[in-house]
């Protein structure tokens, strides 16, 4: 850390500090005791890679470009350094970018000094790996170089066959000194051969590193013959290793002509796409976003019936996804990216037992009862947020393993942070489309630092998702879809999320935007003499899962089509209702009346349907017409159920009650199940629940600190600087009694103290459990613990707040 640094910072003003530290919350969590502190904190390796990561190209590329030029630079110098990779750009727009960047930069604290000595902050050197592409200066290329060999390359370079006698670091830094020698390295470029030259014009831009065979070869450029022997004899290549060769920063400059960067631009790249108009691009979404909310649904209630197994190393086994995405009818990787949200939202769960069954929650029965743009917010929030990457379903791992749906490691950390992104490109050009070329284009741009093969699948990934959820609709991102987002990430240019007329600016919630875009759901259905019901629209949800309880799906599309036959019957019937009930709900619910071969199927299937009991022997059968017992004891196919008469009415058998309810409706009988008193079993399709962990809501991304959170620690900051400065000795606690006073009262108190930046007198429970009386500056308050400055100690603490015993005034 630089004392010139810290001096630098401690000459800040509080708003710069305020300024600083809501640019990089990370510096005050948690508050450091003194600026010497914050200055040690700010030019820490971890603090400055996530400060450099915000960056976007041209802001690195001034931050690159101090960090290149030795020693501080006058703001000019930078300009006409800059100025040289912006050829096309105008002069007004480029001083005016420069201007704003730098002073970014200053109140990042990633750059210091007046403007006309600006230098990098400590730190920012290590942390920049390869900056603008250019390799190590020589003094560091050429270290691990014997003093016999670097007393050679001198004597080359010279040319004057003249040794230097000096080694160890001097000959190092004399060769630094030639290389730096702009006629010098021209000269030595010349003496090569055109095959040489080539070779270092791949090197010039990036990456500064090549791999060539016994790269220490040491070889004196009158015997060179190779071209790389012509480069290494000369220093305009250094081995770095075995097969390793780097190009010099020097000689790198010198090619480039001085420019540290080939090309800039201070603008984003404009984002190229189709444009939509944008009422059909929210009705397209907000479609989509119907339909993902149904398929959601209907995951659910598949599940509640028919759970699937957990995996032995968790997730959905293949055969299981295939199979659900057949019963949804859509592709795998749609299924796997609604059954990966589902998981998210906590809607569904592992039961957590060895053999445990992936089924939904108790969260899916408040979710299902709310209105459908509301349940769509929470699919949509949890997706936005998860860290859980759908995509990469069934792809394999580095060990070559399968990735599951549901598997633990579709985990990736920077998903949400990716989707946030590539959002923001979107809600940049309203009513644009963009390719995905123009999306990895534009955040390459805003975040040069991130890029990687990895990333690029991401966006990739969540272009798709976002259509499919209906976030975005024909590529262009929705209204709804933009009020999902947080304010700040909405990129350079950022288009404003949509506010209520006459609401002071209050923004509009996404629900409110999808509300009127959505289909309006009916509440009746076209019943047809086939035994068909036609749906001509999305229905209500009670209506829709009765029909799913009551008819099987045949066909969907515009218009769903629903089949009732004589096993979907017998499941209303076996999950309670009476044959009344079902004509009752017919009838209500259909613009037609009930087709008469349907009212016939429901009365003859109620008709039949319990007449035959099944309970427990192993199982036994039951019915008050010993004629229809006869029949099954006389049919052949009955031989396996190993059946025997108790009684006239009565036949036991060794089978299981579901076995034996399963073996007689398939021989064209309706058994219904008894308990051991001899009610019917009711059976219901939604009771299957499971209490197991869910994968809950992923964290946001910490945006940054209160105002008035950042303003506390600002002061306890210069507080303790000042005490650290005057190593002044510690306050006298006072006298008396300590303050006692109610917890609630305690914490208003110390809350308007923080706000007012006041000092206090508290009472305090030590390790011992000794009241002790101390005066405090508070600073913060969080998580029950209190950072104040303590006059009585001359230190910033923490306080543990159940142990403060009370706040009085400082008389």
């Amino acid at each position: 850390m630089s004392t010139e640094f810290t001096e630098w910072l401690r000459g800040r003003s509080d708003d710069r500090l305020r300024a600083l530290v809501s640019a990089r919350p990370e510096l005050i969590t948690p508050v450091p005791a003194h600026l010497e502190g914050l200055a040690g904190r700010a030019s820490s390796p971890s603090a400055v890679g996530r400060a450099l990561d915000r960056l976007d190209r041209f802001t690195l590329a001034v931050v690159e470009t101090l960090a290149v030029l030795p020693g501080p630079v006058a703001y000019r110098s930078l300009r006409a350094q800059m100025a040289r990779a912006l050829p096309g750009t105008a002069d007004p727009e480029f001083q005016s970018a420069l201007k704003e960047t730098v002073e970014r930069l200053r109140t990042m604290a990633l750059i210091y000094g007046p403007d006309r000595a600006l230098a990098p902050a400590p730190g920012v050197r290590e942390v920049l790996d390869a900056p603008a592409g250019l390799g190590p200066p020589a003094v560091e290329a050429f270290r691990h170089h014997p003093a016999e060999r670097l007393a050679e390359l001198v004597q080359d370079v010279t040319g004057d066959g003249g040794a230097t006698g000096d080694t160890g670091s001097a000959t190092k830094e004399t060769l630094a000194a030639l290389l730096g020698d702009g006629e010098i390295v021209g000269r030595l470029v010349e003496e090569v051969s055109p095959q040489a030259r080539s070779a270092l014009n791949e090197l010039v831009w990036g990456p500064a590193s090549g791999r060539v065979p016994n790269a220490r070869r040491e070889v004196r450029a009158a015997t060179a013959q190779s071209p790389i022997e012509q480069l290494l004899s000369r220093a305009l290549l250094a081995a770095t290793g075995e097969e390793t060769v780097v190009l010099p920063r020097e000689v790198a400059l010198f090619l480039r002509g001085g420019r540290v960067h080939r090309d800039l631009s201070p603008f984003p790249p404009a984002t190229e796409g189709t444009e939509r108009d944008r009422r059909l691009a929210d009705r397209t979404a907000a479609g989509q976003a119907f339909t993902f909310t149904r398929a959601v649904e209907e995951l659910c209630e598949r599940w509640s019936v028919d759970p699937p197994g957990v995996l032995r190393s968790g997730g959905l086994a293949v055969r299981d996804l295939k199979r659900t995405a057949g019963l949804l009818d859509l592709p795998e990787w749609v299924t796997g990216l609604i059954i990966e949200v589902s998981y998210a939202a906590g809607l569904i769960a592992s039961s957590g037992t060895v053999d445990g069954d992936w089924m939904p929650t108790p969260v899916y029965d408040g979710w299902r009862v709310k209105a459908t743009e509301d349940r769509w917010v929470v699919l949509a929030t949890a997706w936005l947020t998860m860290d859980r990457v759908p995509g990469v379903i069934g792809e394999r791992d580095e060990r070559d393993r399968l990735l599951n749906a549901l598997h633990p490691d579709l985990r990736r950390p920077a998903a949400a942070e990716v989707r946030a992104t590539t959002l923001g490109v979107l809600a940049s050009t309203p009513g644009v489309a963009p390719t995905l070329d123009a999306v990895r284009e534009r955040l390459a741009w805003e975040q040069p630092r991130r890029r990687g093969g990895h990333r690029d699948q991401l966006v990739e990934f969540t272009l798709r998702e976002a259509e499919q959820i209906g976030v975005t609709g024909l590529g262009a991102l929705a209204a709804h879809g933009r009020a999902l987002l947080p304010d700040s990430s909405g990129g350079a240019g950022g288009s404003a999320v949509p506010t209520c007329p006459g609401g002071g600016g209050r923004p509009v919630s996404a629900a409110h935007l999808l509300l009127p875009l959505l289909p309006e759901p009916l509440d009746h259905v076209l019943l047809q003499a086939d035994l068909t019901a036609v749906a001509p629209g999305p229905l209500t949800g009670d209506l829709r899962r009765w029909l799913a309880m009551a008819a099987e799906v045949e066909s969907t599309g515009g218009a769903t089509v629903y089949r009732f036959d004589e096993r979907s019957i017998r499941r209303a019937l076996d999950a309670g209702q009476g044959a009344d009930e079902l004509l009752a709900m017919l009838e209500r619910h259909s613009t037609t009346p009930v087709p008469q071969p349907l009212s016939y199927l429901v009365t003859d299937v109620a008709r039949r349907h319990g007449r035959m009991r099944v309970g427990t022997a192993s199982a036994y059968v039951r019915c008050d017409d010993p004629s229809l017992l006869d029949e099954v004891m006389a049919d052949k196919r009955a031989i396996p159920l190993r059946l025997r008469r108790l009684a006239p009415t009565v036949i036991a058998s060794k089978s299981s009650r579901p076995a034996l309810v399963d073996s007689l409706r398939a021989m064209g009988y309706a058994p219904a199940a008894e308990s051991l008193d001899g009610d019917v079993i009711v059976t219901q399709l939604d009771v299957r629940r499971t209490e197991g962990t869910s994968a809950g809501r992923s964290p946001v991304t910490f945006s940054g600190h209160e105002a008035d959170v950042v303003a506390a620690a600002v002061r306890a900051v210069r507080a303790g600087d000042a005490a650290h400065q005057a190593r002044r000795a510690p306050v006298a606690a006072p006298g008396g009694q300590v303050p006692r006073s109610p917890a609630t009262a305690t914490i208003t108190a110390l809350r308007e103290a923080i706000r007012q930046g006041s000092q206090v007198w508290i009472g305090y429970l030590d390790s011992q459990g000794n009241a002790t009386s101390r005066i405090l500056e508070p600073a913060r308050m969080e998580g029950g613990y209190l950072t104040a400055y303590d006059e009585t100690r001359a230190a910033v603490h923490r306080f543990a707040l159940h142990r403060i015993t009370g706040i009085a005034d400082i008389v």
